[in-house]
């Protein structure tokens, strides 16, 4: 079966995931993660592409981002590879290709998803059992969202400005949310439909995605579907 192309649609956010190839660490010391953080804010300016969450992880990474254009999140991503692999490489002696393959995206329901999604990529190194909570992780957008300090590579969603009307407000509602954590069902939910690349929303959310969107927004039901009837 011929492979789907990757589903972006301009204006919405996606949640993209990243992994090393053969899930080889792609983030060793502190140097790494900053550089990366570095030419990804380049990246995203030159390619308008907001970046509203973010996680690097040891061997992976995840964004939460709305690109202004079909080609501005597969720009964006070359953009930071083409800067990022040879440093990598070159840095600790290696050589070939440092991702596994091209990255997972998934469109978002902002209205059902969106805050969900943020906790879930601010979260994944407290699930990890890398940290016991979210604040004390460094390479994640989460420090930004709950007033610790300001990342410049983060534009808040509309979503995190209704959280309340000062900063105070905002960064008080967003650190009760993260310590709601994300249900189960939330977290295999958002990871199947970024790796399959199927939206993530309500059946409403879908059915409007669908009218303006190159391909399937979702999965074909299985089986065929039902005869009519003769009259």
């Amino acid at each position: 079966m011929a492979r789907l192309p990757r589903l972006v649609v301009p204006g919405h956010p996606h949640h993209v995931i990243q992994r090393g190839s053969g899930r080889q660490p792609v983030f060793r010391e502190a140097e790494d993660y900053l550089k990366f953080l570095e030419w990804l804010r380049e990246a995203a300016r030159q390619c308008q592409v907001a970046i509203h969450a973010y996680v690097l992880m040891t061997n992976h990474f995840h964004l939460l981002a709305s690109p202004a254009d079909a080609s501005g999140m597969s720009r964006m991503m070359q953009w930071v590879g083409r800067y990022y692999v040879p440093f990598f490489n070159q840095k600790y002696g290696r050589v070939g290709t440092l991702w596994q393959g091209r990255f997972k995206a998934t469109v978002i329901d902002s209205e059902q998803y969106l805050m969900t999604c943020c906790r879930y990529i601010e979260l994944n190194p407290v699930r990890a059992g890398m940290v016991a909570k979210a604040a004390d992780y460094p390479w994640s957008s989460y420090l930004h969202h709950a007033g610790v300090r300001p990342d410049p590579l983060v534009t808040d969603h509309p979503l995190y400005w209704a959280l309340g009307n000062t900063p105070f407000d905002r960064e008080a509602a967003y650190r009760a949310l993260v310590e709601q954590g994300v249900a189960e069902e939330d977290v295999a939910a958002l990871t199947e439909a970024t790796l399959k690349g199927w939206a993530i929303g309500s059946e409403k959310f879908k059915s409007a995605l669908a009218r303006q969107a190159p391909r399937r927004v979702s999965k074909v039901k299985p089986g065929r579907p039902p005869r009519k009837r003769a009259s």
